[in-house]
């Protein structure tokens, strides 16, 4: 290896850690129990082009993937030319962001030694931005929440007061979703100093070569991994469960020279309700499942993210229209990695599980709507992810989207709730000749036995998650109440007084013959 390449090697490993650091900084200081808890965040590095250089590990691949792409969309709004020292820019918005009003986009340009010579991009997901609150009952995206468009957020180091009290006038939760975004801030403020600090001890007065050399590489390195792969075109379907009809999801994978392709044609139409997806959000989903199955050990970047090319019909499911409801876009969109695997399944069967539970069961509760006492919390949970080839599924595990689940203690400090029963629910994997993870049985009940809502959105009740190879399907998901009520999968539903809801989480399917 030559001195050049040890050099960039050296180099590019910093660029990680200042990622990192900028993300943990998030992680530390976010009012968010979804962010601070179980980690639902992104944080990354882009060149004045918007070529994202580095991620950190720490964050969700809908977050990261589809923030590769929203920078480009900030640049376009806010030429690198124009921008000082002090700016910071945000949007919400989900067709060029991350895919639902929740999640704010903070990027900010970094300079060193009076030199603009990067941009630095954080997302979080704030709990409640307005609207109808976090769940799939809108029927248009005007419902779900406060929708900011591409805004300087901070210039020259002074606060946009406007925009901050629009914030706080559109939130349940005024200080948590103000706290929030100066978190976003913070975020991107330390990626920037530790990056002049870098550039100062290796003497860089540039990013542009080193951008380069990571951009060819790990192109070049996922085509390398591509080449290995027969060619041709495999197709995959699944069916979910979806609101009044089930919802088909289809995608034909054509491996060729130049990268892999995947096309969404077949699939089901956008719905009238809150879990259709934005075409950048099936982007970074899609993308996550071909990445884990070719390609895992290529650092996640523009030149790594180039050897993909994802499309959907527009007016499908995966490529909503502007204005459609999108709120619970990952109840649909973290189905993809699966999807992807059906597809990949023939021609690297030794590399893909059986499905997994796939999308969160995100427990969102509120109650006490206008009064002092009022309260909204997203509880984390997950199901069991599917078995491999060679090993058992992961019990109560995130899988594709990453995120831990939300420590009960911590939820029931932030709301006046009870957490009555959480244990795995043994058994709800798949058979096979490797078993699939097992979800969880979850009691909640509110600590004062006051009403309280449940804003569902939920899915693999009526769709289980599939074996493989032989192996068996996990078990469906069950949402209940102590009373003896079964709750529908999605929409906001009450528990009345003195009820537990009851939530049973999906297990993952088995893989291969059980004998």
């Amino acid at each position: 290896m030559s001195a050049d390449a040890i050099r960039h090697k050296v180099m590019w490993d910093r660029l990680l850690a200042v990622v990192e650091e900028q993300a943990q900084t998030l992680l530390r200081t976010a009012f968010s129990t979804i962010v601070r808890e179980a980690g639902d965040l992104s944080a990354g590095v882009f060149d004045l082009d918007g070529r994202m250089l580095a991620q950190a590990v720490t964050g969700t691949p809908g977050h990261v993937n589809s923030m590769a792409e929203s920078v480009r969309h900030f640049i376009e709004r806010f030429p690198v030319v124009t921008m000082a020292e002090g700016d910071h820019y945000v949007t919400n918005d989900p067709w060029r962001g991350t895919g639902h009003l929740n999640d704010f986009v903070v990027t900010s340009p970094a300079f060193h030694k009076g030199k603009l010579v990067a941009l630095f991009s954080c997302t979080s997901h704030l709990i409640d931005v307005g609207g109808i609150g976090f769940g799939p009952d809108g029927t248009d995206v005007l419902m779900e929440g406060l929708s900011v468009p591409f805004l300087k957020l901070v210039d020259r180091g002074a606060l946009n007061e406007t925009l901050m009290a629009m914030v706080r006038a559109n939130s349940r939760l005024p200080v948590e979703s103000e706290g929030d975004v100066h978190s976003l801030i913070a975020c991107n403020e330390v990626g920037a100093r530790r990056l002049s600090q870098m550039m100062d001890e290796h003497r860089l007065d540039g990013l542009e070569a080193l951008a380069d050399h990571i951009v060819s590489t790990s192109r070049r390195a996922v085509l390398e991994r591509i080449t290995r792969l027969p060619r041709g075109t495999t197709k995959s379907q699944m069916t979910v469960d979806g609101l009044d009809e089930p919802i088909t999801l289809a995608a034909a994978l054509t491996v060729g020279e130049d990268g892999v392709r995947v096309d969404f044609a077949g699939t089901s139409p956008a719905v009238g309700r809150g879990i259709n997806v934005p075409l950048a959000y099936t982007r970074a989903y899609t993308a996550f499942g071909l990445a884990c199955a070719i390609a895992p050990d290529v650092p996640n970047n523009a030149g790594s993210l180039s050897g993909w090319v994802i499309d959907a019909p527009r007016g499908s499911i995966l490529n909503a229209p502007r204005g459609a409801p999108v709120s619970s876009r990952h109840v649909i969109g973290q189905m993809l990695p699966d999807v992807v695997f059906g597809a990949l399944a023939p021609l690297i069967p030794h590399v893909v599980p059986a499905e997994g539970t796939s999308c969160l069961w995100n427990i969102t509760l509120r109650g006490g709507t206008g009064t002092p006492d009022a309260f909204a919390v997203t509880i984390t949970t997950n199901g069991g992810t599917g078995a491999r080839p060679d090993k058992a599924g992961l019990s109560a595990t995130a899988f594709p989207s990453g995120v831990r689940g939300s420590p009960v203690e911590v939820m029931e400090a932030a709301a006046p709730l009870v957490f009555w029963r959480r244990e795995l629910r043994e058994g709800s994997g798949g058979t096979g000749r490797h078993r699939g993870g097992d979800g969880q049985v979850i009691e909640i009940a509110h600590r004062d036995g006051a009403p309280m809502e449940l804003l569902a959105a939920f899915d693999r009740i009526r769709f289980p998650p599939r074996g493989r190879a032989g192996g068996s399907d996990g078990a469906p998901g069950r949402l209940a109440t102590s009373e003896g009520r079964t709750l529908a999968g999605k929409g906001t539903q009450p528990i009345a007084p003195g009820e537990r809801l009851i939530v049973e989480t999906p297990g993952g399917g088995g893989h291969g013959e059980p004998g």
